[in-house]
């Protein structure tokens, strides 16, 4: 009788998916320890809440990958004819995943259920079991149909190899079907690239409650806070005003952080400097917000976030507003606005327009100085003003736009001296740090400068020491001319205007009594 209750409790054990992932597999840890695979608190989390599609926008090192591999793993011992797939975006994700995750986990199986399924065939990638479920890892599934698929770092995959990313979605996602299972996980990578849509189009799902077919992506966000892990002993550890006011703001929206939870952040942050909310976001918009991988100017944007300098900065009456611009080869043409005050530059505007050349710019100029009561002082122009196609009658781009903005009385044109693109981009970063941002009227311009980054090489693994020309440019060169001639700005406030005085035939009593000078006027 009790042999017959151990057999009934063992086949309700094997029975429960939750069980099998709980006990039965072993794993390395982060210290590279033989330990048994239980569920975390964020493995947990996304085991009870998946759905069909799933996007998983995650901070660093909170297991998400291994329990995938292991769910999907377990899928295929158990079950027959499974076929489940795993996409990394470097042949040695490929290698460390497969190594690790897999094939560890299957070799550390009890006996019994090894050799119940054993292994048909195996390589580097791609373990064949004796049920005719099979799970490989590549940097590329076109091929087959998959019941379980997982693309790993999709994020970097789509800002690092966009050709890569778009076969994934075209091919791999296509080989899943409705009421098959999709696991697409990744920290941020900028507000670009299939990930960063995937994410918006299910994260606005979510926020209208809808009900999800079997080919809507469910949004997952696992963010630093909910792993255990990340808090130290809290004596010691200063914490900045700057942080102080971060993690107000995070209460604010509900995210109460102990101590030690606090003095995590403030020692990682000082490690991670621009990367922090990349790698360790707090809230989605956070994570999309943060500088992208290999940004030139992660760091600086970083400090400026935490010095308060990005926010509300309108325009301040009684300065000029001045311009500095950039004229793209795609006719993608930039322009920021910004105010000389003193000891700051406040960049109050940025716009881009394209197919409309210098009219367009100087409709819109002149449209902003109606709204806003600007008054403008000069108008910086790239060097290659002279030489480009803004060209009528004869006349060169300088030309024109000196006709132009003396006939619509919108200050001056000035042409900025050319200058190397590393001499910008260092010139930029100085520059940075005294420089205030009007959140809503640069928007765009700040995406630019969050996203400006370094070129890949994809044959060598590594950022080329060159920007990479994309939409981000044409804002980042606009700033970077600002670099060359910031020494040479000084505030320089509006002149009050004089009224003429009326003639004498015009002159009422009381209007020649207030033009002549009180005895206490007189010198």
């Amino acid at each position: 009788m009790a042999g017959r209750a151990d057999f009934q409790t063992a086949v309700d054990q094997f029975s429960d998916w939750r069980w099998r992932l709980n006990n039965l597999y072993w794993i390395t840890d982060k210290a590279g320890r033989r330990v048994r695979f239980e569920m975390n608190v964020m493995q947990m989390s996304l085991f009870e809440e998946m759905h069909y599609l799933n996007v998983l926008l995650k901070a660093r090192q909170l297991g998400l990958t291994t329990f995938i591999q292991i769910f999907m793993l377990d899928a295929c011992v158990f079950n027959r004819d499974i076929r489940a797939g795993t996409i990394a975006h470097t042949l040695g994700d490929v290698q460390t995943i497969f190594r690790d995750k897999i094939k560890y986990p299957y070799d550390n199986l009890p006996e019994a259920i090894r050799n119940a399924v054993p292994v048909v065939r195996t390589n580097q990638s791609e373990l064949l079991l004796a049920n005719n479920s099979s799970i490989r890892v590549g940097t590329s599934l076109r091929s087959g149909t998959l019941q379980y698929l997982h693309i790993s770092e999709y994020g970097k995959l789509c800002a690092k190899f966009p050709d890569k990313a778009r076969e994934v979605r075209t091919g791999a996602l296509n080989t899943v079907q409705a009421g098959q299972m999709v696991f697409v996980e990744s920290t941020a990578e900028g507000q670009e690239g299939h990930f960063y849509a995937l994410c918006e189009d299910a994260q606005v799902k979510q926020r209208q409650a809808l009900e999800l077919s079997e080919l809507d992506f469910k949004f997952h966000f696992f963010p630093w806070w909910k792993e255990p892990q990340y808090s130290i002993a809290p004596e010691g550890v200063i914490i900045s005003d700057a942080f102080v006011k971060y993690f107000r703001q995070l209460a604010e929206q509900g995210i109460t952080l102990r101590p030690g939870q606090k003095a995590w952040y403030v020692k990682k942050a000082e490690i991670q400097l621009g990367d922090m909310k990349r790698e360790y976001p707090s809230t989605p918009d956070e994570a999309f917000e943060a500088s992208v991988e290999g940004a030139y100017y992660a760091d600086q944007m970083a400090i400026a976030d935490a010095e308060e300098r990005i926010g509300v900065f309108p325009h301040v009456e009684g300065y000029p507003v001045h311009t500095i611009s950039d004229i793209g080869m795609d006719d993608t043409n930039s322009v920021w606005l910004f105010q000389v005050l003193p000891g700051r530059v406040r960049m109050i505007g940025y716009f881009e327009h394209t197919g409309t050349g210098m009219d367009g710019m100087l409709d819109e100029l002149e449209r902003r100085a109606t709204e806003h009561g600007y008054i403008y002082g000069a108008h910086n122009m790239p060097h290659d003003i002279k030489v480009r196609e803004w060209t009528r009658g004869g006349m060169t781009r300088i030309e024109i736009m000196l006709k132009e903005v003396k006939a619509r009385g919108l200050g001056t044109v000035r042409k900025v001296e050319r200058a190397y693109v590393h001499d910008r981009i260092n010139g930029t970063r100085r520059i940075l740090a005294k420089v205030e941002f009007d959140q809503a009227g640069c928007a765009q311009g700040i995406k630019c400068l969050r996203n400006y980054r370094k070129d890949w090489d994809e044959d060598l693994g590594v950022f080329r020491d060159e920007p990479l020309h994309n939409w981000a440019s044409h804002g980042a060169d606009a700033f970077g001319g600002l670099a060359i001639i910031f020494t040479g700005l000084a505030p320089e406030p509006l002149k009050p205007e004089r009224k003429p005085l009326p003639t004498f035939q015009t002159m009422t009593f009381n209007e020649f009594a207030d033009s002549t000078p009180r005895h206490s006027e007189r010198v």
